[in-house]
């Protein structure tokens, strides 16, 4: 993956009519760790696994990503207002790649977008907010596919991704990770692919 570290402001920006200018720009660890911490403290955000965790904890978890090479985090803006939470990663240096077969031009991806009222959330702000993510990932970054994997448990998400045209695979058991940075528990996933050539036809 390329590192979207040496790039300045946003790496990506489109115009959505009947909405506003889009940008995505990498996560400040600690510069955006207030509005973070209260995106993943909400309930509704329990499957991101972050609930209970001090601002310090969020800031730190996403400093330590920002040390990686295979991890990298976002934020979407609508009309520079933060609006959704955006992840990429390298499938074989995450433990979604010891559950399917990885293809050449992968990207994994993790969405949550900004609590109702704020940002763009409003209606059809998630299909806009995941469209400007496809063509940053798949036209700007040149991947070939993105995997996602929501818990099973998380129909809302799930149902979403199926609607902006991702395909249902198997539903896999990710295995726990226990390390001195990141602890993640055993997990239910259903995974579901994105091709380019179905996010962009011709």
């Amino acid at each position: 993956m390329s590192d979207p570290r040496t790039q300045n402001a946003h790496v990506h920006e489109q115009v959505v009519d009947g909405f506003g200018t889009v940008g995505i720009r990498r996560l400040d660890a600690e510069g955006d760790a207030d509005v973070v911490h209260a995106w993943v403290s909400e309930e509704r955000a329990a499957f991101w696994g972050m609930n209970g965790l001090t601002r310090d904890q969020v800031a730190g978890i996403y400093a330590h990503m920002d040390t990686l090479d295979t991890h990298h985090a976002f934020l979407a803006e609508l009309d520079g207002v933060p609006a959704a939470l955006f992840q990429l990663y390298e499938p074989t240096a995450d433990r979604v790649g010891e559950v399917y077969e990885v293809e050449p031009g992968d990207v994994g991806v993790h969405l949550l977008l900004a609590p109702a009222g704020e940002g763009g959330a409003r209606p059809g702000w998630s299909a806009v907010i995941m469209g400007a993510f496809a063509s940053y990932v798949m036209i700007g970054l040149d991947r070939r596919r993105a995997v996602v994997d929501p818990d099973v448990r998380h129909e809302k998400a799930i149902a979403r991704f199926l609607r902006q045209g991702f395909e249902a695979g198997p539903v896999v058991t990710l295995p726990e990770v226990d390390l001195p940075d990141v602890y993640l528990p055993e997990k239910q996933a259903q995974l579901a692919f994105l091709r380019r050539e179905v996010a962009f036809p011709g």
